[in-house]
């Protein structure tokens, strides 16, 4: 654990999901593959080869760039636009987006989190309230960590997307305290760091080895392990 500025006195702890208290890189390889299978049961879809999801995706945020906040009605979006391409009518084309979502919904909160990170999870909440803050689409309610938290907020739904400092101060209403009270727990420097000290929060970057970030500035603790976590207690 490595201390880089001082923090407040911290009543409650936000942390991110997604590659933060699991691993998300197979999950969401899963997911796209169900969706895919899913899409390629569709003799016309098919029939557009591989590259015309991207192309759906590229086009449906071309068309509305608010999607960038939101990954499900971005994901909804280009599969009814993909839809619509061929020929399908509006009503249909909801149809078949409904179902080729939930082929992906279904896989990505296909997740078992780690009894280790459930206990820290638990300890930290006798002194703290808990909070998740995620940019991601994964349904919390669907797997176990459904039972962790005092409060979920997702992006989109419940406001703009990290670094946007909307769903820290959501948080900070939602329990009565200031951001300077609030510490966030990420491993994006771009999205969790930033997002946080933006919101006037401190933060806990776990470090990510694996990634290139534009985010200059520091966070406040550094660590390579979530379990370090426990010195807070």
């Amino acid at each position: 654990m490595r201390f880089n500025k001082p923090i407040s006195t911290i009543r409650a702890i936000s942390f991110d999901l997604d590659d933060t208290l699991y691993d998300n890189r197979p999950i969401i390889i899963a997911a796209v593959q169900a969706m895919t299978d899913h899409l390629n049961a569709i003799p016309k879809w098919r029939a557009k080869g591989e590259t015309f999801w991207l192309q759906c995706r590229d086009q449906a945020l071309k068309q509305d760039r608010t999607l960038a906040e939101n990954a499900t009605r971005w994901r909804q979006a280009a599969l009814h636009l993909g839809f619509t391409i061929l020929g399908y009518e509006h009503d249909a084309a909801t149809d078949a987006t409904q179902r080729a979502y939930q082929a992906f919904a279904d896989a990505r909160s296909n997740i078992v989190v780690s009894d280790s990170v459930i206990d820290l999870l638990t300890q930290l909440r006798r002194k703290f309230h808990i909070i998740a803050i995620t940019n991601g689409n994964v349904e919390v309610e669907k797997f176990n960590l459904r039972n962790s938290f005092d409060l979920v907020l997702r992006a989109g739904i419940d406001g703009r997307a990290k670094p946007h400092p909307e769903l820290y101060h959501l948080a900070c209403q939602h329990f009565n305290i200031t951001p300077e009270q609030l510490l966030h727990v990420g491993d994006s420097l771009d999205t969790d760091v930033q997002g946080a000290h933006r919101a006037g929060a401190s933060s806990v970057w776990l470090r990510n080895n694996f990634t290139q970030y534009r985010y200059q500035g520091l966070a406040n603790i550094e660590i390579d392990n979530i379990q370090m976590l426990k010195n807070m207690m």
